[in-house]
């Protein structure tokens, strides 16, 4: 069974850094991703992975401030957040699948992790 589970979240100043983390159980081969959902709002993709570290991507609005990577080793997956902004407050969720800012091609998702940026 594939289980995801989303750490490191929290509440922090505006300006500043903070990174999340997800530990994948039960399997190891998959892209990874990044998404986030903030109040009254849809979920919509930060950053994504591919297996081997070589493919990643960004949504415009984190390029230059998140930094996605990711240890096989030790099957988790990162999210480097610096130069945090009030509009960063969300919901972070986690997702396995294929390589993609869609949704629907991420097969396993955590529970998501809380992250607010006071100002």
């Amino acid at each position: 069974q594939v289980q995801l589970g989303e750490s490191g979240g929290g509440l922090v100043q505006a300006g500043s850094s903070l990174r999340v983390s997800c530990a994948v159980s039960g399997h190891s081969f998959d892209a990874m991703g990044w998404f986030r959902q903030a109040p009254g709002k849809e979920r919509d993709f930060v950053a994504a992975i591919s297996v081997s570290g070589s493919s990643i991507y960004y949504a415009d609005s984190v390029k230059g401030r998140f930094t996605i990577s990711r240890d096989n080793a030790k099957n988790t997956v990162y999210l480097q957040m610096d130069n945090l902004k009030t509009e960063d407050t969300a919901v972070y969720y986690c997702a396995a699948g294929r390589l993609s800012s869609r949704e629907t091609l991420y097969d396993y998702w955590g529970q998501g992790t809380q992250v607010t940026v006071s100002s």
